[in-house]
């Protein structure tokens, strides 16, 4: 593929009106292959993709950034959407879908009461924050993973601005945050109870709500989620668990429901509505009720279209058995990579749940290797990065061919390997970023 192409040609003009070139990290071209990734698309369905001239990829880089887990463009939630659209997506009255959609995600959940909804993932965890602030009178979080691009987040790093780096994404700013939210937010590690507890000890009568992801790159220890809640009802903190990454991925639901330890509140996104916007924010009524004694409020909270897709999305999950069929293909993807790996005596690491899994080579030039990797992968026909959101739409034969693909991807590698030269050097532009960084 040429740089000249037109969508590394629109991407450097879109950096040069729009800061940071789009609206989420995760979609930048320096993320993946600088000056090379496709960037933009002209059409999406199922797991295929066509950029601006019409060449075809199947996408096992990220399925929406993990928000298309029925596939692009399905035609049941479509269909849905389409027919809301029609009948008025905004109206001076309240949607009848927003109650109903209220009622699944609590009958989903037998320990919670109510529930708040929102747009993004990031507005939910902030609007979970402000209720369990509200509901605790204590302004001080212990957060473990990642959150969002909030305030309350992002001021973590204002005492010590490597604090969020082993939270998920290295290197971001809290430029622009008030210092006044200074030490608010309090980091501890995965499966690292002795961290929580430093930060009661240190914090005493001060933190009033723990906020994590049950799971992210591994599965937690014995009794480490137990032991969180233990502490929670300890010091009468509110636990929030943030499923908007791992909500509706292995089972219908949050995933705390594996390991039966119950949250105060759970946070949804992503794979809720596939591709429309719909965030929700379940919990007990006694820590929920707060809500109504703090103002948080927005017009877009309502438009109807982000319920009925989630509503439609719901039903076609549980009809078709979407979760244990996504677990399927991402045992087949890392059983993939695996082989692979092995044939061509690389080493690498697999990490993350089966549904969203993680790749990784475990050698000096690792982000090379990503780079090269996605760069070839490109060149075959698959948009491809460290990690795949499986999705409804593949398939064992589309898999077959990712693997294929793969194989003598880890082949070309093995070769310049053995011949001792670096990677590096057979890359056709810039290595890919590691985490947020100022786009020039």
């Amino acid at each position: 593929m040429s740089q000249y192409s037109q969508g590394p040609i629109l991407w450097n003009r879109a950096k040069q009106i729009i800061p940071g070139g789009n609206q989420l990290l995760s979609k930048r071209s320096e993320m993946f292959l600088p000056d090379f990734w496709p960037a933009y698309y002209s059409k999406a369905k199922g797991c295929e993709v066509w950029d601006l001239e019409g060449r075809h990829y199947f996408d096992f880089a990220q399925m929406g950034v993990g928000s298309c887990i029925l596939g692009y463009a399905d035609e049941d939630v479509n269909r849905a959407v389409v027919d809301t659209i029609q009948k008025g997506s905004m109206c001076s009255l309240n949607c009848p879908e927003e109650v109903e959609l209220a009622e699944t995600l609590v009958s989903l959940h037998p320990w919670a009461d109510m529930v708040r909804f929102a747009r993004t993932g990031g507005e939910a965890c902030a609007i979970a924050i402000r209720i369990a602030r509200a509901a605790t009178g204590r302004d001080k979080v212990a957060f473990c993973g990642y959150h969002g691009w909030h305030d309350w987040y992002l001021s973590s790093n204002l005492g010590d601005q490597s604090n969020l780096d082993g939270q998920l994404l290295p290197g971001l700013n809290p430029k622009g945050v008030t210092r006044t939210l200074k030490s608010t937010a309090l980091p501890f590690g995965y499966n690292n109870l002795e961290g929580l507890e430093r930060i009661i000890h240190e914090n005493p009568g001060e933190v009033g709500v723990i906020i994590m992801e049950p799971v992210r790159d591994h599965d937690p220890e014995r009794g480490f989620l137990e032991g969180v809640r233990k502490i929670a009802d300890r010091i009468g903190a509110v636990l929030i668990f943030d499923e908007v990454t791992s909500g509706f991925r292995v089972n219908l639901g949050g995933i705390h429901l594996t390991y039966d330890v119950t949250p105060d509140m759970v946070v949804f996104g992503k794979a809720l509505g596939n591709g429309f916007p719909i965030s929700a924010v379940v919990g007990k009524r006694d820590v929920m009720d707060a809500a109504q004694e703090s103002f948080i409020s927005s017009t877009f909270w309502t438009e109807r279209v982000g319920f009925v897709a989630a509503l439609a999305t719901l039903v076609k999950m549980r009809a078709q058995h979407v979760q244990e069929k996504v677990v399927e293909y991402g045992t087949a993807i890392n059983q993939g990579w695996t082989e692979a790996a092995h044939a061509a005596d690389l080493k690498i690491k697999i990490s993350g749940i089966k549904p969203l899994t993680h790749i990784n080579f475990s050698h000096p030039e690792a982000l090379a290797l990503q780079t090269f990797y996605t760069q070839e992968m490109l060149k075959k026909g698959f948009l491809a990065g460290a990690a795949v959101y499986s999705t409804l739409a593949y398939t064992p034969e589309v898999i077959e061919k990712f693997t294929a693909a793969t194989y003598q991807v880890f082949s070309q590698i093995r070769d310049w390997l053995n011949r001792g030269e670096s990677i590096a050097h057979h890359l056709d532009g810039p290595i890919k970023h590691a985490g947020f960084k100022r786009l020039t």
